[in-house]
């Protein structure tokens, strides 16, 4: 078994502010508190939420973004609301030439992500995408791999993420509804699998997909299932539930020299397998491995990381406003495929 300890190279200290106060918004500012930046604000308009923060992290709250702007000066921002504000937002902060770090899904059209892109550019600002998985570190051990070239050429890629609502027994009104949230299990996870399936496998050329609502009585999906054509002409499919019993997510590539596993279900431990074939006179079943363990694989705190330092030095963020319009693009192609029960080329 190989094990590492993830490091973390904490970048020089920035005052950043998050917008929306809500459950994503505390892995953020733990991520800022472990990369030693500083929150000095945060927005949010649920007063009672707004208290709370307010205790909790010990900076001020405003109800606004304008408010936010006229009592502190942040360098970058994370922002943290439904969906449907993100493209206001972003564009709000980059006319300021402030860095914005935008939770998934970029947004909910293509040229409002366009739009975005542009404005960061002109300003100068970074524009990053919260899929947190590129800074996973099983997502880039594997994609290590697959880039040496040891699992040969790569067939297939599985891709899984479900859970429950902690057991809730209801969906949060942020995410019931096309109004607020702009779609369901398939934008909220599956916009996240989208790009890991990118990252490992490359750019898609088509794509087929099946959404149901079977487990709560809300506008949106709460199934879905996706199958994808790669432009290399490998196959992936992309599963995402909101009945699952607890938390479950994993992927599994397919090359023809090995296999790569990496699941996690509840409280059990995550690590990443690597399969192959010592020798080709084995029987059917057998197989070899290699197992990769790491006590954090520090997904979160590792793109706000990732955020700061492509700000220090000026480089490319670990995942592009470019990336999250092409997340975006396979989520609303997935959608259509639905509506029209054939596959969409790309």
């Amino acid at each position: 078994m190989s094990q590492k300890k993830l490091v973390t190279i904490a970048p020089m200290s920035k005052n950043i502010a998050i917008l929306g106060a809500g459950g994503i918004a505390s892995t953020h500012h733990r991520g800022y508190t472990r990369a030693n930046a500083k929150v000095i604000g945060f927005v949010e308009v649920n007063q009672t939420t707004r208290a709370k923060r307010e205790e909790e992290w010990n900076a001020p709250g405003f109800a606004s973004f304008e408010q936010l702007l006229g009592n502190v000066k942040p360098e970058a921002v994370s922002i943290c609301t439904p969906n449907a504000y993100h493209a206001p937002l972003t564009l709000e902060a980059v006319k300021n030439g402030i860095h914005v770090l935008c939770e998934k899904p970029l947004s909910l059209s293509l040229e409002e992500c366009s739009t975005m892109i542009s404005a960061a550019k002109e300003a100068g600002v970074i524009l990053q995408t919260g899929h947190h998985l590129r800074a996973n570190w099983y997502v880039q051990k594997a994609k290590e791999i697959i880039t040496s070239g040891e699992l040969g050429k790569v067939t297939f890629i599985r891709a899984r993420q479900s859970h429950d609502w902690g057991g809730s027994g209801r969906v949060p009104d942020t995410f019931s509804t096309y109004a607020r949230a702009g779609g369901g299990t398939l934008l909220d996870n599956g916009c996240h699998l989208m790009d890991l399936v990118r990252n490992l496998g490359g750019d898609v050329k088509s794509i087929y997909a099946k959404t149901a609502t079977l487990a709560y009585p809300v506008e949106v999906e709460d199934l879905a299932l996706a199958h994808l054509e790669l432009n290399s002409g490998a196959l992936a499919s992309i599963e995402n539930s909101w009945s699952s019993i607890g938390f479950e997510e994993g992927f599994w590539v397919y090359g023809t020299k090995g296999t790569l596993e990496c699941s996690f279900t509840g409280s059990q431990p995550r690590d990443l397998k690597h399969y192959h074939r010592a020798s080709q006179d084995q029987e059917w079943g057998a197989r070899d491995s290699i197992t990769y363990k790491v006590g954090n694989e520090g997904g979160h705190s590792g793109e706000i990381a990732a955020f700061l330092e492509s700000i220090e030095h000026k480089t490319q963020p670990i995942c592009t406003g470019e990336d999250g319009q092409e997340s975006v693009r396979l989520v609303l192609a997935a959608y259509q495929s639905a509506k029209e029960n054939r596959a969409i080329t790309l």
